[in-house]
């Protein structure tokens, strides 16, 4: 290791030489700046490794520096050694090991963008928001966010602690987690109402377009072909391809651009155009979205808000609106480094602000008591019996014990606000 630095400062240092000679004299000021601050990092490399009170490994304080310096860019800007490389190469395939959530950096604190459907996180009630303040009783501040995510993840069947702080609430939250192999399965889908497509997309992976064809020509087979529209839910999505996120989009749209990237070049902007073909025909589509819904899931929304596709309804987004490039490094190693900015089709950028629905709907939790609301003549104290059926009062008569069933109530908003669409359409086609 010690000879792999050595190579790398005095390539530095030929290179900088080289740029002394051939560039004007501004330039040459700044190599020579840059060249004093390569040389301060050696002096302090050196020092540590001579008088440090412990012994150091040259690796992880190379990583550490390398780490140090793209994470002071942005949040999402972090070095992937190789170990975390491979993990992310296979997270995006769709299945990887860990915990289930999806986490940035927020002042020093780890932050819960979004819980995987179906992980150990989701299970045992980690929300979006969340702030994860300690593992394993050793505080997360001071942490970078690689070095957190490494210590979430370790061997199947293994427990962690995490101490969560929660808007709302005054007491930090302890919770004990088991580590899984997390398969994603990003798509499903079901009908709701027997003529509704919903469908779920809880984050953009290598698979995920596919399964979204998938799924959708499915649920349009079940529920025939007067089915009222669909339902896009993206709540909690934390996001993932750009490319995915532009396949999804481009499933609902027959023309025009879905997302553009601009970086620090003019000529690195990228423009990525819809071809013709509509999934479902141009039938009304409603795309949920919350503040766990972000990158990926924001470009779709945006794309589709833009057109007039679709009406968006739930309460705003995240607010990412920057692409990462992952650079592959000697010694199978990686950096992640955000390289452009995306906007939307009409021109904005939801950096730091995100996507604001058409239709603003805070989730609430609604509980209906079933016998109330399905109350009947047998249901009366004293009622008459029915002299041919004495036991008819018996029949079909559910518990009358307290039964309380939780509902959704940004979907039921959904489909109400979908089948209201429909109609006029209906209505509007036969004029």
């Amino acid at each position: 290791m010690r000879n792999f630095v050595t190579g790398t400062l005095a390539v530095a240092v030929v290179a900088l030489s080289i740029a002394v000679i051939t560039t004007p004299r501004e330039q040459v000021e700044a190599s020579s700046e840059t060249y004093r601050q390569l040389n301060l990092f050696g002096d302090v490399f050196a020092k540590i490794r001579e008088d440090y009170v412990e012994p150091v490994d040259d690796q992880k304080l190379i990583e550490a520096a390398i780490n140090g310096m793209l994470s002071s860019l942005d949040p999402h800007s972090s070095y992937l050694n190789p170990k975390n490389y491979d993990g992310m190469k296979v997270q995006t395939r769709g299945k990887f090991g860990g915990l289930g959530i999806e986490v940035t950096m927020e002042n020093g604190l780890i932050k819960v963008v979004s819980p995987i459907d179906d992980t150990p996180a989701a299970k045992a009630g980690v929300k979006a928001g969340d702030y994860i303040t300690h593992l394993d009783g050793e505080p997360v501040l001071g942490l970078t966010l690689a070095e957190a995510v490494e210590k979430m993840r370790g061997l199947v069947d293994t427990d962690i602690d995490l101490t969560i702080r929660r808007k709302g609430e005054k007491d930090p939250i302890d919770v004990k987690l088991t580590r899984a192999i997390i398969t994603v399965q990003s798509v499903r889908g079901h009908l709701e109402d027997g003529d509704i497509l919903y469908v779920r997309i809880s984050s953009f992976t290598e698979q995920t377009d596919k399964g979204l064809r998938k799924v959708v020509d499915k649920l349009k087979s079940d529920a025939g072909d007067d089915y009222k529209g669909l339902i896009i839910d993206l709540r909690n999505n934390p996001g993932g391809l750009l490319d995915q996120a532009i396949a999804v989009a481009d499933d609902f749209l027959e023309k025009g651009e879905i997302v553009s990237t601009r970086g620090r070049h003019p000529e690195d902007a990228q423009r990525y155009n819809a071809k013709a073909g509509d999934i479902i025909n141009g039938k009304p589509i409603i795309v949920m979205i919350n503040g766990g819904s972000a990158s990926a899931s924001e470009i779709v929304s945006g794309a589709l808000q833009d057109h007039g596709r679709a009406v968006i309804l739930g309460t705003r987004s995240f607010g990412k609106g920057s692409v990462q490039t992952i650079v592959p490094l000697q010694g199978n190693g990686a950096m992640r480094m955000t390289t452009a900015r995306y906007y939307t089709p009409s021109g904005s950028s939801i950096q730091a602000k995100g996507i604001t629905p058409d239709i603003e709907v805070e989730q609430a939790k609604l509980e209906v008591m079933k016998p109330l609301s399905n109350r009947s003549e047998a249901d009366l104290r004293n009622h008459l019996i029915n002299d041919e059926d004495p036991d008819a009062d018996k029949k079909g008569v559910e518990d009358t014990e307290s039964k309380a069933e939780n509902l959704d109530y940004q979907l039921l908003r959904a489909k109400d606000l979908l089948k209201g669409v429909w109609l006029f359409a209906k209505k509007d086609a036969k004029q």
